[in-house]
C-alpha cells in the first residue's frame, strides 16, 4: 500500500521511543511504501487534497534512521492510508488539517478518522463517561472554578487543549495561586480550563492503556519524578511494566465500542487508580515501551487492523 505520514519532522524523532517511527518501520517491513510530509505542507488545491513531502526509507540506526527522496507534491487521493500523527496542541491549525483530510475519498483510510479526532478532543471525550472519571469541571469563569476547589480542596488545573504535561498545576487546600494562574491562562487564550479532583494514586503512576480498534492490547505505567505531580514522559516520568487490571478492562469495555465505531484505531487512555482521566486520539504514544516490557508488537496489531479494513 501507499502510506502517507502527516507528522512533525521525522529526522529529529527518538527512534527508541517514538510511536510513529515504530508504526512506519512496521509498515515498511510489511512492504508498504512510505511518504512523509509536515502538516503545513497539506493543501486544498482546486478540488484536490495535496501534500508536499518526500518518499522515505527507514532503518533502526541512531543518527541515520531515515533517507528522504526529493521534494514532491502528491495527490493524497491516490494513497491507501494517511496517518494523522502530528503532535498537538489541538489548535485551529490542527483542526483545519482534519477538515482537509476529511475531504479525501473513502478509498483512503485516514488513521485515526479525522472527523472524530476533531470531535473527540482527549479531555472532552471522557466527559461522555462521567461514571468512569474523577470529579471534573470545564470552565473559564473564576468564581465557578473557585466553587469546585472549595468543594474538592485538592485539584489539578490544566489547559483544555494542552499536551505532554505542559501547564499542569496541582493546587492543594492551602494553595493561594488559583487567581494568578487563572489570570495567566486566560491572558494566553480564550479557551476554558479543565479542573479535576487530585487523585493521590498518581504517585504510584499514571497508567497508559493502549487500545487498537477498541480492544486493549496492554499498558505501561508512567511514574512521576519525586516531588513532581506530572507523570508524562515528556517531563521526566519513568515508564515501567504493568499489568491490565479488571478495572482497566472494564473501562475499555465501556469506551471501546465508541472508539471502534468511529474509526479510532490507535488510542491511548490514561488511568490513575480506578479512574479514567483522558482518552488520547490525536497522537497517542507508548508502543515502543509496551513492546520492550511485554514483547507485544502493537504496531503489528495496528497494521493488521488497518489492512483488514483495506
Amino acid at each position: 500500500m501507499k502510506v502517507a505520514f502527516q507528522m512533525d519532522p521525522i529526522g529529529s524523532v527518538n527512534i527508541d521511543g517514538d510511536s510513529t517511527f515504530r508504526i512506519a518501520l512496521e509498515a515498511q517491513a510489511r512492504g508498504h511504501r512510505l511518504f512523509h510530509y509536515h502538516p503545513q505542507h497539506l493543501a486544498y488545491d482546486e478540488g484536490r487534497i495535496t501534500a508536499r513531502g518526500q518518499w522515505m526509507t527507514l532503518r533502526r540506526e541512531r543518527g541515520n534512521h531515515v533517507d528522504h527522496g526529493p521534494d514532491e507534491v502528491v495527490d493524497l487521493s491516490s494513497f491507501d492510508v494517511v496517518w494523522l500523527r502530528q503532535d498537538p496542541p489541538f489548535d485551529m491549525g490542527y483542526i483545519t488539517t482534519t477538515h482537509l483530510l476529511d475531504m479525501l475519498p473513502k478509498s483512503v483510510q485516514v488513521v485515526n478518522n479525522p472527523f472524530w479526532v476533531r470531535n473527540f478532543p482527549e479531555k472532552l471525550l471522557v466527559l461522555r463517561f462521567p461514571e468512569l472519571t474523577p470529579p471534573t469541571m470545564i470552565a473559564r469563569d473564576l468564581a465557578t472554578i473557585r466553587e469546585f476547589k472549595a468543594k474538592h480542596g485538592d485539584i489539578i488545573l490544566k489547559p483544555l487543549y494542552g499536551n505532554g504535561g505542559a501547564g499542569v498545576f496541582r493546587l492543594d487546600p492551602n494553595d493561594r495561586n488559583l487567581a494568578s494562574l487563572h489570570e495567566l491562562f486566560t491572558s494566553m487564550s480564550r479557551e476554558p480550563l479543565i479542573v479535576q479532583k487530585y487523585l493521590p494514586a498518581v504517585t504510584k503512576g499514571d497508567k497508559r492503556v493502549i487500545l487498537v480498534d477498541g480492544e486493549p492490547i496492554g499498558a505501561i505505567n508512567r511514574v512521576p519524578q519525586e516531588g513532581e505531580t506530572r507523570s508524562n514522559m515528556h517531563v521526566g516520568g519513568r515508564a515501567e511494566k504493568v499489568e491490565l487490571t479488571e478495572r482497566d478492562r472494564e473501562i475499555c469495555r465501556i469506551i471501546g465500542p465508541t472508539l471502534r465505531d468511529n474509526g479510532q484505531i490507535f488510542v491511548g487512555i490514561d488511568v490513575i487508580g480506578d479512574w479514567l482521566t483522558e482518552i488520547n486520539v490525536t497522537s497517542p504514544t507508548g508502543l515502543q515501551e509496551l513492546e520492550r516490557f511485554d514483547g507485544t508488537n502493537g504496531a503489528e496489531i495496528i497494521w493488521q487492523a488497518i489492512e483488514a479494513k483495506a
